[in-house]
């Protein structure tokens, strides 16, 4: 990933001050510090993220349910220096507005309120900038219109609102992921910035993972401890065996095939056990990624799963990121919650350069005022 240096090269450009609520291991800090953001602090509710969140961001973890958390706290993380800008992001559980949740008789109804408290805070910091990501069903959410609330909320405030639904891949991303991005200033009107990628330039599987050293169902690689997997079941063995590239079960014979996927609503689950193509972007990374009934989370070669290493790379953490402090001893289920929660660290970074451009679209406004 590239690292913005326009910060440090122009001493008019303004610092940019981050503060990340519901920030998990830190995907989305990270990909902003790589722009050259000054990441203070993240916010979350699972105090396992810390290791990842302070080590591979500098940030401050705190460990708090952001229902508790005050704008007067967030205030004093910022510094008070001439020439910054502060910025409030966070990426609140997506979990009740995604497609899966709709499936689930029984939801988390505390959940849907956590984009409301984000507001709440806004309005009780005022920071320069806020930036939010969800899933794109938050647009069709009718129950519980909580996106068009939040965005009300920072209209009134006097923030410039830009909402826009991504393709990860025409981002870079190597992963089918799409996602609401949402940009909001208070300085003026705020844009992504144009796609990075072509179709024909889409960063693929093969790109991102082919170089790795083969391993074999439940296998570690010794040089790498993060590039270990599941161990399959010898019927699930059977299965991974039986399908081909980009395959899934409709490709096996009867004899393999699940009951549930017999029935006429099993047949809608059409990529559960498949396998990936090496020349195209991945599927979403969940927080089920590791395991080969979840999607389409097959090797697209090798007969296993993919690896924590692989589900990473896909997610566009790069190999350096420390996930855990003993890497000997992980848990494949925790790393895959971790991977599967984050926002990709690449997304970051085009979000901090979307603001970047914003910064120096302004500055340049103000330039002509004064003229």
């Amino acid at each position: 990933m590239a690292k913005e240096k326009t910060n440090r090269k122009n001493p008019r450009q303004p610092k940019v001050e981050v503060v990340d609520l519901f920030c998990g291991i830190g995907g989305l800090s990270y990909g902003m510090k790589s722009a050259g953001f000054n990441i203070l602090a993240g916010y979350a509710l699972d105090w396992t993220c810390q290791y990842a969140y302070e080590t591979n961001t500098g940030g401050k973890f705190f460990y708090k349910d952001v229902k508790l958390v005050t704008g007067a706290e967030i205030k004093k993380l910022y510094s008070k220096k001439k020439n910054t800008i502060k910025v409030l992001a966070g990426c609140a559980p997506c979990q009740p507005f995604s497609s899966y949740a709709f499936k689930k008789k029984e939801k988390d109804p505390n959940k849907y309120d956590l984009l409301y408290e984000f507001g709440r805070l806004v309005g009780e910091t005022k920071p320069d900038i806020v930036t939010m990501e969800n899933v794109t069903q938050i647009l069709n959410f009718r129950s519980k219109p909580v996106l068009k609330d939040f965005v009300e909320k920072l209209e009134s405030l006097g923030y410039f609102v830009d909402v826009n639904k991504i393709f990860c891949p025409d981002y870079g991303i190597p992963q089918t992921r799409k996602r609401l991005v949402l940009l909001a200033s208070r300085l003026g009107e705020i844009k992504m910035i144009p796609p990075t990628h072509k179709k024909e330039e889409y960063v693929t599987v093969r790109e991102t993972i082919g170089y790795l050293h083969p391993i074999s169902s439940g296998g570690i690689d010794e040089n790498d401890p993060l590039h270990r997997c599941t161990a399959l079941s010898p019927l699930n063995l059977k299965r991974i065996k039986a399908t081909p590239r980009g395959g899934s079960w409709h490709d096996w014979p009867e004899e393999l095939v699940l009951d549930c996927h017999k029935k006429k609503g099993g047949k809608t689950y059409g990529s559960v056990y498949g396998r990936m193509e090496w020349d195209k972007p991945s599927p979403t990374m969940t927080t089920q990624c590791t395991g080969l009934g979840n999607g389409r989370f097959g090797h697209p070669e090798q007969d296993r799963a993919i690896s924590i290493r692989e589900a990473a790379l896909l997610q566009t953490f790069p190999k350096t990121y420390k996930f855990f402090q003993d890497e000997e001893t992980i848990s494949i289920t925790i790393a895959s919650r971790y991977i599967g929660n984050a926002v990709p660290p690449k997304l970051g970074d085009v979000i901090a350069k979307s603001i970047i451009n914003h910064l120096n679209n302004v500055q340049h406004e103000e330039k002509q005022e004064t003229k």
